[in-house]
């Protein structure tokens, strides 16, 4: 008989579920970083956003995953069969409403992110990101000026659709604006919020 409460560790680029695959499990993640990412017709990788803990995975898809998943730190991650997790959103309505809201939150957010970053020029987009891990940051009571960015350069390419080269100028542009700050290739030092927010063209 299949546990109805699995849980499971992931080391950095290891696949938690690839797209396609039947919708078996949905996930949640309880420690670490992970990716989202669908295949493109040309073969390119097109990352869709990332995991943080208290995200859940597999709650919005139907028959197979939409997304593939993986593991950009070490992860830790629970998981319930899609048919137990089913019948404890009926037996549980508050669970179900809760599900519900964190599962629209995260599309519309998908949808925002996506919507506003597809529209930006490449030294805009990567100000952009970097206050929405800024946004991340501040709703996980976490510094919103000092960002822990566990993900490659290229990841955030293929995130934003940029090559890995321009995401590499971008960041030295911020950062000879005296934006932002580079103590290392994984935490950006946020020097004038207010100034990068006019770069990627946010309202304050």
């Amino acid at each position: 008989m299949e546990a109805i409460l699995s849980n499971a560790s992931l080391e950095p680029n290891q696949t938690l579920v690839s797209e396609g695959l039947p919708r078996m499990r949905v996930f949640s993640l309880t420690g670490g970083v992970m990716r989202l990412s669908n295949l493109l017709p040309d073969g390119r990788r097109q990352i869709t956003g990332f995991l943080y803990p208290g995200d859940y995975f597999g709650l919005a898809d139907d028959q197979t995953y939409s997304q593939t998943a993986e593991a950009v730190t070490p992860a830790q991650l629970c998981s319930f069969p899609v048919k137990q997790m089913d019948a404890l959103m009926e037996r549980f309505p508050k669970l179900k409403d809760r599900l519900f809201k964190l599962t629209r939150e995260a599309l519309s957010s998908a949808r925002e992110s996506q919507m506003m970053l597809g529209r930006l020029a490449p030294v805009e987009k990567v100000a952009s990101f970097l206050l929405l891990c800024s946004r991340r940051a501040e709703v996980a009571g976490e510094p919103i000026d000092l960002l822990d960015l566990p993900m490659t350069r290229t990841d955030i390419a293929d995130y934003l659709g940029l090559t890995i080269e321009t995401v590499s100028r971008s960041f030295t542009k911020l950062k000879s604006q005296n934006l932002i700050q580079l103590p290392d290739p994984h935490h950006v030092k946020i020097v004038d919020l207010r100034a990068l927010g006019e770069v990627a063209g946010w309202r304050a």
